[in-house]
Protein backbone atom coordinates (compact mmCIF):
# COMPACT_ATOMS: atom_id res chain seq x y z
CA UNK A 1 0.00 0.00 0.00
CA UNK A 2 1.68 3.35 -0.61
CA UNK A 3 2.32 6.16 1.76
CA UNK A 4 0.58 9.46 1.39
CA UNK A 5 4.53 10.86 0.78
CA UNK A 6 4.73 8.54 -2.15
CA UNK A 7 1.64 9.27 -3.46
CA UNK A 8 2.37 12.97 -3.14
CA UNK A 9 5.75 12.23 -4.80
CA UNK A 10 4.20 10.89 -7.50
CA UNK A 11 1.63 13.47 -7.96
CA UNK A 12 4.24 16.24 -8.05
CA UNK A 13 6.63 14.39 -10.50
CA UNK A 14 3.50 14.31 -12.59
CA UNK A 15 2.83 17.94 -12.43
CA UNK A 16 6.44 19.06 -12.52
CA UNK A 17 6.78 16.64 -16.30
CA UNK A 18 3.64 18.61 -17.57
CA UNK A 19 4.79 21.94 -16.59
CA UNK A 20 8.02 21.47 -17.98
CA UNK A 21 6.11 20.30 -21.57
CA UNK A 22 4.07 22.81 -21.78
CA UNK A 23 7.08 25.86 -21.25
CA UNK A 24 8.73 23.95 -23.90
CA UNK A 25 5.99 24.49 -26.36
CA UNK A 26 5.01 28.55 -24.99
CA UNK A 27 8.51 29.71 -24.45
CA UNK A 28 9.92 32.04 -26.58
CA UNK A 29 12.67 34.19 -24.65
CA UNK A 30 15.99 35.88 -25.52
CA UNK A 31 18.86 33.85 -24.36
CA UNK A 32 21.59 35.18 -21.82
CA UNK A 33 25.15 34.44 -22.16
CA UNK A 34 28.39 33.84 -20.23
CA UNK A 35 31.04 36.65 -20.38
CA UNK A 36 33.39 34.47 -20.60
CA UNK A 37 32.43 32.97 -23.81
CA UNK A 38 32.66 36.43 -26.02
CA UNK A 39 34.60 38.80 -27.54
CA UNK A 40 35.51 42.00 -25.62
CA UNK A 41 33.36 44.11 -27.95
CA UNK A 42 30.50 41.58 -27.66
CA UNK A 43 30.74 41.77 -23.91
CA UNK A 44 30.79 45.54 -24.15
CA UNK A 45 27.46 45.57 -26.02
CA UNK A 46 26.19 43.17 -24.31
CA UNK A 47 26.46 44.98 -20.65
CA UNK A 48 24.95 48.09 -22.21
CA UNK A 49 21.61 46.19 -23.64
CA UNK A 50 20.94 43.10 -20.67
CA UNK A 51 19.33 44.33 -17.61
CA UNK A 52 20.83 41.65 -15.52
CA UNK A 53 24.24 40.95 -14.39
CA UNK A 54 24.75 37.90 -12.09
CA UNK A 55 27.86 36.65 -10.01
CA UNK A 56 27.71 33.32 -8.68
CA UNK A 57 29.49 32.24 -5.73
CA UNK A 58 29.69 28.32 -4.67
CA UNK A 59 32.46 26.27 -3.03
CA UNK A 60 34.64 24.96 -5.58
CA UNK A 61 35.89 21.91 -2.90
CA UNK A 62 33.69 22.29 0.58
CA UNK A 63 33.24 18.64 2.41
CA UNK A 64 29.53 17.39 1.92
CA UNK A 65 29.86 14.08 3.74
CA UNK A 66 31.67 11.13 3.40
CA UNK A 67 29.02 10.17 0.02
CA UNK A 68 29.24 13.11 -2.11
CA UNK A 69 32.00 15.19 -3.73
CA UNK A 70 33.20 18.40 -2.49
CA UNK A 71 32.07 20.22 -5.66
CA UNK A 72 28.67 19.81 -4.95
CA UNK A 73 27.64 23.24 -4.61
CA UNK A 74 29.47 23.98 -7.59
CA UNK A 75 27.54 21.40 -9.42
CA UNK A 76 24.12 23.12 -8.56
CA UNK A 77 25.20 26.65 -9.30
CA UNK A 78 26.16 25.21 -12.90
CA UNK A 79 22.60 23.88 -13.26
CA UNK A 80 21.12 27.16 -12.17
CA UNK A 81 23.25 29.27 -14.10
CA UNK A 82 22.47 27.30 -17.09
CA UNK A 83 18.70 27.61 -16.75
CA UNK A 84 19.99 31.20 -16.35
CA UNK A 85 21.06 31.54 -19.67
CA UNK A 86 19.09 29.26 -21.44
CA UNK A 87 16.01 31.25 -20.09
CA UNK A 88 16.47 34.78 -19.21
CA UNK A 89 18.75 37.40 -20.90
CA UNK A 90 21.08 37.60 -18.08
CA UNK A 91 25.07 37.96 -18.29
CA UNK A 92 27.20 35.51 -16.12
CA UNK A 93 30.26 36.30 -15.06
CA UNK A 94 32.68 33.95 -14.40
CA UNK A 95 32.44 32.25 -10.98
CA UNK A 96 34.02 32.51 -7.64
CA UNK A 97 34.68 29.12 -5.92
CA UNK A 98 37.11 30.20 -3.03
CA UNK A 99 35.19 31.65 0.10
CA UNK A 100 34.35 31.98 3.65
CA UNK A 101 32.85 28.61 5.29
CA UNK A 102 34.16 28.89 8.85
CA UNK A 103 31.55 25.84 9.54
CA UNK A 104 33.95 23.73 7.47
CA UNK A 105 37.42 24.95 8.33
CA UNK A 106 38.29 21.74 10.03
CA UNK A 107 37.78 19.42 6.97
CA UNK A 108 39.93 19.74 3.50
CA UNK A 109 38.23 22.85 1.05
CA UNK A 110 38.65 25.71 -0.20
CA UNK A 111 38.21 28.40 2.44
CA UNK A 112 39.07 31.79 2.37
CA UNK A 113 39.35 32.36 6.51
CA UNK A 114 39.38 35.96 6.78
CA UNK A 115 35.16 37.22 5.86
CA UNK A 116 36.74 40.42 5.41
CA UNK A 117 39.10 39.38 2.90
CA UNK A 118 36.21 37.38 0.69
CA UNK A 119 34.08 40.58 0.85
CA UNK A 120 36.38 42.96 -0.22
CA UNK A 121 37.58 40.70 -3.32
CA UNK A 122 33.94 39.92 -4.29
CA UNK A 123 32.99 43.61 -4.18
CA UNK A 124 35.89 44.65 -6.48
CA UNK A 125 34.58 41.87 -8.85
CA UNK A 126 31.04 43.55 -8.66
CA UNK A 127 32.96 47.23 -9.29
CA UNK A 128 34.52 45.94 -12.39
CA UNK A 129 31.50 44.53 -14.20
CA UNK A 130 29.82 48.26 -12.89
CA UNK A 131 32.94 50.16 -14.23
CA UNK A 132 32.18 48.31 -17.41
CA UNK A 133 28.39 49.13 -18.05
CA UNK A 134 26.73 46.43 -15.51
CA UNK A 135 22.74 48.38 -14.67
CA UNK A 136 21.70 45.68 -11.96
CA UNK A 137 23.69 42.48 -10.34
CA UNK A 138 22.60 39.58 -8.78
CA UNK A 139 24.84 38.04 -6.28
CA UNK A 140 24.02 34.17 -6.30
CA UNK A 141 24.96 32.19 -3.02
CA UNK A 142 25.32 28.78 -3.16
CA UNK A 143 25.52 28.38 0.46
CA UNK A 144 23.55 29.79 3.64
CA UNK A 145 22.01 32.59 3.92
CA UNK A 146 23.45 33.07 7.58
CA UNK A 147 26.96 32.40 6.95
CA UNK A 148 28.47 32.95 3.34
CA UNK A 149 25.19 34.99 3.06
CA UNK A 150 26.62 37.69 5.64
CA UNK A 151 29.77 39.00 3.90
CA UNK A 152 27.96 38.84 0.34
CA UNK A 153 24.87 40.84 1.71
CA UNK A 154 26.88 43.42 3.13
CA UNK A 155 28.57 43.50 -0.39
CA UNK A 156 25.40 43.69 -2.45
CA UNK A 157 24.68 46.86 0.47
CA UNK A 158 27.49 48.43 -0.51
CA UNK A 159 27.51 48.11 -4.15
CA UNK A 160 24.21 50.01 -3.72
CA UNK A 161 24.68 52.45 -1.63
CA UNK A 162 28.68 53.36 -3.31
CA UNK A 163 27.01 53.21 -7.15
CA UNK A 164 23.20 53.71 -7.02
CA UNK A 165 22.62 50.17 -8.85
CA UNK A 166 20.14 47.79 -7.38
CA UNK A 167 21.43 44.62 -6.67
CA UNK A 168 19.92 41.59 -5.31
CA UNK A 169 21.01 38.34 -2.66
CA UNK A 170 20.08 35.44 -3.72
CA UNK A 171 20.27 32.50 -1.58
CA UNK A 172 19.90 28.78 -1.22
CA UNK A 173 17.52 28.94 1.36
CA UNK A 174 15.41 31.49 -1.00
CA UNK A 175 15.29 28.62 -3.87
CA UNK A 176 14.65 25.61 -1.82
CA UNK A 177 11.25 26.78 -0.67
CA UNK A 178 8.67 24.88 1.50
CA UNK A 179 7.26 23.19 -1.26
CA UNK A 180 10.30 20.79 -0.78
CA UNK A 181 8.91 19.15 2.63
CA UNK A 182 5.95 17.82 0.45
CA UNK A 183 8.26 15.02 -0.78
CA UNK A 184 11.01 15.28 2.12
CA UNK A 185 11.31 12.39 4.73
CA UNK A 186 13.83 13.59 7.56
CA UNK A 187 13.37 15.18 10.50
CA UNK A 188 15.34 17.79 9.70
CA UNK A 189 18.32 18.63 7.97
CA UNK A 190 20.47 21.38 6.28
CA UNK A 191 23.92 19.50 4.77
CA UNK A 192 24.56 16.57 2.61
CA UNK A 193 20.92 15.73 3.24
CA UNK A 194 18.22 13.94 2.05
CA UNK A 195 17.67 16.70 -0.59
CA UNK A 196 21.16 17.76 -1.34
CA UNK A 197 22.24 14.17 -2.20
CA UNK A 198 19.05 13.87 -3.88
CA UNK A 199 19.54 16.96 -5.99
CA UNK A 200 23.68 15.66 -6.97
CA UNK A 201 21.55 11.90 -7.70
CA UNK A 202 19.72 13.60 -10.35
CA UNK A 203 22.64 15.58 -12.06
CA UNK A 204 25.39 13.15 -11.92
CA UNK A 205 24.59 9.70 -9.70
CA UNK A 206 27.21 7.62 -10.74
CA UNK A 207 29.66 10.06 -8.58
CA UNK A 208 27.40 9.69 -5.32
CA UNK A 209 28.69 6.48 -3.19
CA UNK A 210 25.62 6.09 -1.50
CA UNK A 211 26.81 3.16 0.28
CA UNK A 212 28.57 5.12 2.28
CA UNK A 213 25.87 7.83 2.95
CA UNK A 214 24.91 7.80 6.56
CA UNK A 215 21.88 10.07 8.63
CA UNK A 216 22.94 12.16 10.93
CA UNK A 217 20.05 14.21 12.92
CA UNK A 218 22.89 15.99 14.97
CA UNK A 219 21.06 15.93 18.20
CA UNK A 220 23.52 17.88 20.43
CA UNK A 221 23.12 20.77 18.76
CA UNK A 222 19.46 21.71 17.77
CA UNK A 223 17.94 24.61 20.34
CA UNK A 224 14.61 25.21 21.28
CA UNK A 225 14.66 28.80 21.66
CA UNK A 226 15.11 31.59 19.20
CA UNK A 227 18.38 33.70 17.86
CA UNK A 228 21.17 32.63 15.24
CA UNK A 229 23.49 30.32 16.82
CA UNK A 230 26.23 29.76 14.18
CA UNK A 231 26.90 26.20 13.60
CA UNK A 232 29.84 24.26 13.44
CA UNK A 233 31.28 21.08 12.66
CA UNK A 234 34.04 19.79 14.78
CA UNK A 235 36.25 16.57 14.42
CA UNK A 236 36.97 16.50 17.54
CA UNK A 237 35.43 13.24 19.18
CA UNK A 238 33.72 14.92 22.71
CA UNK A 239 33.08 18.13 21.19
CA UNK A 240 29.07 19.22 21.22
CA UNK A 241 29.29 19.67 17.24
CA UNK A 242 31.16 16.61 16.65
CA UNK A 243 30.38 14.97 13.41
CA UNK A 244 32.03 12.34 12.15
CA UNK A 245 30.87 12.37 8.23
CA UNK A 246 30.08 15.99 7.99
CA UNK A 247 26.25 15.61 7.92
CA UNK A 248 23.36 17.23 8.61
CA UNK A 249 19.66 15.18 8.02
CA UNK A 250 19.58 11.77 6.48
CA UNK A 251 21.27 11.21 3.07
CA UNK A 252 19.97 7.52 3.26
CA UNK A 253 16.57 8.61 2.50
CA UNK A 254 17.66 10.44 -0.81
CA UNK A 255 16.29 9.66 -4.50
CA UNK A 256 17.05 10.94 -7.84
CA UNK A 257 13.43 11.39 -8.20
CA UNK A 258 13.60 13.90 -5.37
CA UNK A 259 16.06 14.81 -6.64
CA UNK A 260 14.50 16.37 -9.58
CA UNK A 261 11.44 17.69 -7.76
CA UNK A 262 13.65 19.85 -5.50
CA UNK A 263 15.96 21.15 -8.39
CA UNK A 264 12.21 22.10 -10.21
CA UNK A 265 11.16 24.21 -7.45
CA UNK A 266 14.65 25.72 -7.42
CA UNK A 267 14.86 26.88 -11.07
CA UNK A 268 11.44 28.66 -10.88
CA UNK A 269 12.18 29.86 -8.16
CA UNK A 270 15.56 31.49 -9.49
CA UNK A 271 14.49 32.19 -13.32
CA UNK A 272 10.45 33.80 -11.53
CA UNK A 273 13.16 36.18 -9.44
CA UNK A 274 15.45 36.96 -12.08
CA UNK A 275 12.61 37.84 -13.78
CA UNK A 276 10.97 40.17 -11.36
CA UNK A 277 14.60 41.86 -10.75
CA UNK A 278 14.53 42.60 -14.28
CA UNK A 279 11.41 44.21 -14.72
CA UNK A 280 11.27 46.21 -11.14
CA UNK A 281 12.07 49.92 -11.53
Amino acid sequence: MQTLKQVTLALLFLGSALSYLQADTTKQLKKGAYLGELTWPEAEARLKENPVVIIPFAAGAKQHGSHLPMNTDRIVMQYLLDQAVENSAVIVAPPILHGWFPAFREFPGTEVSDAGLFSNYVQSVAQSLVRNGAKRIVFLNLGIMKATGLPLGIVAREITVQHDIPTLLVNWDDLETEEVEQFSEQRRGGHADEIETSIYLFLNGEQVQMEKARNDYRENTSKNYPGYKPGLFSRTPGHPAYSKNGVFGAPELATATKGRLALEIMTRNWLRTLDGFAKQK
